[in-house]
């Protein structure tokens, strides 16, 4: 009877301290402008840290500002991060069809000064809280978010770094020499049909004519959108060429930590 007490009273202090442990990281929705749209974040730190630290945008799928982004802003609140979920959007609007995804990411860019501006407020947002290193800021998109981080890197954003998972390598708007600041990492999966192998070579070729420093990574028959779990079940719902990878998933976020780590410290 007294082991049975002991052992119930162990799994309560393990679950109490898991309990606390998750407690440390807080998300919480922000509201912040690009001129006069209203654009709501989501910001996600680990509160029991102290000191000001580095931090990291997260630019949504076509789907919009969901819980995926969500989610991936709080796992970098977890690695001591501070990270905002941005909303290119605005309003915080998603799209439940791939009609209405792909209408909100043209308008969102197709005046590319729009786009630009929406996202620059997100990094000036990020860099007046009062937790962050301003000098230490990177960003990482999917899908459509891929394409935003890399376009931004082309026109010489000043970030540290920027992340594309499963983005669009192609532009109207290449590097030019000596224009872009960021360090790029790449990862695209080699049978991913929105992403052909002749838009990777044109990719590399720009970055090389630049002078830009990248590092690309194809996973051999991965599709698009291979970290999104949810992948499978919108390919099927819309006919849709999109699946789930679990391995290349890891792998390119076990990648990711490491770049971060790495252009954090210089």
């Amino acid at each position: 009877m007294t082991l049975r007490i002991f052992s119930v009273l162990s799994l309560a202090c393990i679950l109490l301290c898991c309990s606390t442990a998750w407690a440390k990281v807080v998300g919480k929705e922000v509201e912040y402008r690009s001129g006069s749209t209203v654009l709501k974040g989501y910001l996600a730190q680990d509160m029991s840290l102290k000191g000001k630290r580095p931090a990291l945008l997260v630019v949504h799928e076509w789907w919009g500002h969901n819980e995926y982004a969500r989610k991936r802003a709080r796992m970098l609140a977890e690695l001591g991060y501070v990270a905002l979920a941005v909303d290119m959007f605005g309003d915080g609007k998603t799209a439940q069809h791939p009609s209405d995804a792909g209408k909100f990411a043209a308008e969102a860019m197709k005046n590319k000064g729009v786009g630009e501006a929406r996202f620059n407020a997100a990094l000036e947002f990020i860099r007046r809280q009062p937790e962050v290193d301003p000098a230490r800021v990177a960003a990482m998109g999917y899908c459509f978010g891929g394409g935003v981080v890399l376009h931004m890197a082309r026109r010489g954003a000043d970030l540290k770094g920027v992340v594309s998972y499963h983005g669009s390598l192609a532009t109207d708007s290449p590097a030019v020499a000596g224009m872009v600041k960021a360090k790029i990492l790449i990862f695209n999966g080699e049978e991913d049909k929105m992403v052909p192998p002749e838009q990777v070579v044109d990719f590399m070729k720009e970055m090389s004519s630049a002078g830009a420093w990248y590092r690309y990574k194809g996973y051999p028959g991965v599709k698009h959108s291979f970290t999104n779990p949810d992948a499978d079940a919108y390919g099927k719902k819309f006919d849709l060429p999109l699946a789930y990878d679990k391995k290349a998933d890891e792998d390119s976020w076990l990648e990711s930590v490491k770049f971060f780590k790495a252009i954090f410290a210089q």
